[in-house]
């Protein structure tokens, strides 16, 4: 019982690392073209299979269109394209919904993927409150540098 125990918290808690460790590292990608390397390394070495770390392979997959010379357009479509499924698929995960609004924000207006960013914000501050700690101060500092959210909507995020 004991071990089957510990094999359970070890796996959570390898689980919960290689999150903060995406997190971490998208958080610093847009700062450079090294920085966005980093985050698509990270992204592919990441071994989960759930919703957040895929959502966040989807992101790099669109980042990696902004250092790449090749197949740009293709790498934004299908990032964009695993991102929306995973959201309709997961339409009440806030993390999912973070990373769609900083994709379409930092993402250039003529390649027309910025339609949720409204929806996205309004979700993000109506269910700020049910995340855990850790979750909600991802969630500040990103609303910090949010060009979307207000000065007023980002001091509701307490």
């Amino acid at each position: 019982m004991k071990l089957i125990f510990s094999f359970i918290a070890a796996f959570i808690i390898f689980f919960q690392s290689e999150i903060e460790s995406l997190r971490d590292s998208y958080a610093k990608a847009n700062l450079s073209n090294a920085n966005t390397e980093a985050f698509i390394n990270t992204a592919d070495k990441a071994s989960g299979s759930d919703a957040v770390t895929q959502g966040y392979k989807a992101a790099a997959k669109i980042m990696e269109a902004k250092i790449t010379k090749h197949n740009r357009k293709a790498l934004v479509k299908s990032g964009a394209t695993n991102l929306e499924s995973l959201i309709k698929n997961n339409p009440n995960n806030i993390e999912l919904r973070v990373i769609r609004m900083s994709v379409q924000e930092n993402i250039p207006k003529i390649v027309g993927y910025r339609g949720s960013l409204k929806i996205d914000k309004t979700f993000i501050i109506n269910n700020y409150g049910k995340q855990n700690t850790a979750l909600k101060n991802y969630i500040k500092r990103f609303a910090a540098q949010s060009k979307t959210m207000t000065e007023a909507e980002k001091a509701s995020l307490k």
